[in-house]
C-alpha cells in the first residue's frame, strides 16, 4: 500500500481551491451564493476525533504486543488494513473539502466581511478548513502508528 503523499494533498487542495473561488465568483455574479453548512467544520472534527482515536488505541496495543505484556491483545492485519485505508481516504477527501471551503473562504474575504452573513460564512469556511487540515494530521499519525518495520533483506550491501 502506497503511502500518503502531502504533495498530492497540497495538489488535491489547490485545484479544488481555485475551482471553487472561480465558482463562488461566478455564482455570485448570477445568484446568490449558497452558504457554508454549520455541521462541516463539527463533521471534519468528528472524523479527526475518530482517526486519531484508532491511532492511539493500535498504538497503545502494539506497545503493550511489543513488550510481551500478558494481557496484551494483537492488531488483526486486516483491521490495520481498513484503518490505513480509512484514514488516506479521509485524508483526500478532506484536502478536497478544505479546498472547496477554503476558495469559499477567500472569495467571502475577497469579496468584503462588511455583512454579518458574509462573516460568519468566512468563519465556517475557516473552521472547516482547519478542521481538514486535523483530518489530514491524524491520518499521517494513523499511518505512521501502523507502518511495518523496513524489512532487512532489501537493505543495500555494505561496500568495503
Amino acid at each position: 500500500m502506497k503511502q500518503l503523499r502531502l504533495g498530492v494533498l497540497a495538489g488535491v487542495f489547490a485545484v479544488s481551491g481555485v475551482l471553487s473561488w472561480a465558482g463562488a465568483r461566478l455564482w455570485a455574479s448570477i445568484d446568490t451564493l449558497p452558504g457554508v453548512p454549520v455541521a462541516a467544520p463539527v463533521v471534519l472534527a468528528l472524523i479527526a476525533a475518530v482517526l486519531l482515536a484508532t491511532a492511539l488505541a493500535l498504538r497503545a496495543r502494539l506497545r503493550a504486543q511489543r513488550e510481551r505484556r500478558p494481557e496484551a491483545k494483537g492488531v488483526d492485519p486486516m483491521l490495520a488494513a481498513r484503518a490505513v485505508v480509512f484514514g488516506q481516504a479521509s485524508a483526500l477527501v478532506s484536502a478536497l473539502v478544505a479546498g472547496v471551503y477554503g476558495g469559499l473562504g477567500v472569495h467571502f474575504l475577497l469579496d468584503g466581511l462588511d455583512l454579518p452573513m458574509r462573516r460568519t460564512q468566512a468563519l465556517y469556511s475557516g473552521l472547516s478548513v482547519l478542521a481538514a487540515a486535523a483530518v489530514i494530521a491524524a491520518a499521517f499519525f494513523l499511518e505512521r502508528v501502523l507502518r511495518l518495520p523496513e524489512d532487512e533483506d532489501h537493505s543495500p550491501a555494505p561496500t568495503t
